[in-house]
């Protein structure tokens, strides 16, 4: 973890000012302030961070009741369980009596969460099942001590959380992705693989990573062999037209080719962004794989490969690249001011077999070794917007358009947390 000196004069009024002088330039990346300011982090878990819908995990990694995995946000800890009715919750693992957590194991399966400074006992939906011997306590409620609870809706699978109980309504922002990403029937998939590649960053360097493909060209080679966004749009959009020309018939599927943008500022509620498209991958290329060629069963329905790869984003922190064959799902989550945890998870058909359907090395082989890329030039990229002489360049008007969306998002996010005057 890298530290940063903690800025002594930082204040309100300096993060109003900087807001001010970012407004005057907003066709540039954004100040070394807003990666280094432990002020401005607090704010964001806040007001941006806690208030959006986050993909959390997918329904079967926890079947059974009891069952149960943690979410760490920053400091915080999250429990998703499944209770004895088969039902699914999330929680803050935080007792209701003096704050210990009453869950260590990333994950397991548990008929109660026991606190193990006093011996609270939870029943796996939360509620208080017993306090020791507070009979004597003529007022206390059992019901009224329960886990704090945390929003939570399901959608085709997966699942996803906000911890802000006023938050808008998920379900109604998901049902625009009904056509393309009801296609890959992720209720019926399964996790083949999922790894957590800890980015020693802020979580904005590695997210605005993601949201840009302008270094797509020099620094992921293996990826840019593939697929088409490498590109601009004057350079590859006949090859693209081409395949979404077809990519109902082929595929088998009404609506593959949907797209749909609502995101950041033009979301339908705060942090509930909903993105599709669906792009190209280049000639004789099926597949998200080293030589392009297919890895495992197809997906739901798909009936064919139509030389398209799916583009989701779900929420403004998690995102699906959804190849005919096998999904792929990245999450960002920030852990510190200066680290980040970037989660991948890959998807298959539940019916495949690993060993026999599908080589998981081999599955997972791109995007993990891109992710490793990811990891360096993010860390470098970190080190120089650090540095007290750095001075953000202009956004390149295509390939940085959805850092750029994200960025003016993220700035009037943190006008509104700024207290009225007066």
């Amino acid at each position: 973890m890298k530290v940063i000196a903690t800025d002594v004069n930082d204040s309100d009024k300096k993060l109003a000012r900087k807001l001010a002088q970012e407004e005057a330039h907003h066709l540039r990346g954004i100040d070394s302030y807003f990666y280094r300011s432990h002020l401005v982090y607090e704010k964001e878990l806040t007001h941006l961070v806690f208030r959006s819908w986050l993909y959390a995990i997918h329904a079967s990694e926890i079947p059974e009741p009891g069952d149960y995995q943690l979410l760490f946000i920053g400091e915080d800890s999250i429990i998703i369980s499944r209770d004895e009715k088969g039902n699914i919750h999330a929680m803050h693992n935080i007792c209701r009596h003096r704050g210990s957590r009453v869950c260590e194991a990333p994950a397991g399966n548990r008929k109660v969460f026991v606190c193990p400074y006093h011996g609270w006992v939870y029943n796996s939906d939360g509620s208080l099942k017993s306090a020791r011997e507070t009979h004597v306590m003529p007022d206390f409620n059992l019901q009224a001590h329960g886990l704090k609870k945390i929003r939570l809706v399901e959608f085709m699978g997966l699942i996803f959380i906000n911890c802000d109980p006023q938050a808008v309504d998920f379900l109604k922002p998901l049902e625009n992705l009904r056509k393309p990403l009801g296609a890959y029937q992720l209720e019926n998939a399964k996790v083949a693989h999922k790894h957590t590649y800890r980015i020693n960053a802020n979580w904005k360097l590695a997210l605005e990573n993601y949201l840009e493909c302008y270094h797509c060209a020099t620094s992921h080679r293996a990826y840019s062999r593939l697929h088409t966004l490498r590109d601009l749009d004057e350079k590859v959009s006949p090859l693209i037209s081409a395949m979404l020309a077809q990519t109902d018939r082929i595929t088998g599927i009404d609506g593959m080719g949907t797209a749909y943008d609502k995101t950041y500022l033009n979301a339908e509620g705060f942090g509930a962004c909903i993105n599709t498209s669906r792009y190209g991958l280049f000639k004789d290329h099926q597949t998200g794989s080293a030589d392009g060629k297919p890895l495992a069963p197809l997906m739901g329905d798909i009936r064919a490969y139509d030389g398209g790869v799916g583009d989701f984003q779900m929420g403004p922190l998690s995102f699906m690249l959804n190849y005919p064959d096998h999904c792929v799902m990245y999450r960002f989550l920030p852990r510190s001011l200066t680290s980040t945890d970037m989660q991948l998870v890959w998807y298959v058909n539940a019916n495949a077999v690993e060993g026999t359907d599908y080589d998981k090395e081999k599955l997972i082989w791109l995007w993990h070794n891109t992710s490793l890329e990811d990891d360096y030039i993010i860390t470098r990229n970190s080190e120089g917007v650090n540095s007290r002489f750095f001075e953000p360049g202009p956004y390149h008007p295509e390939f940085e358009a959805s850092l750029h969306q994200f960025n003016r998002w993220y700035l009037h996010t943190l006008e509104n947390s700024l207290p009225t005057p007066g």
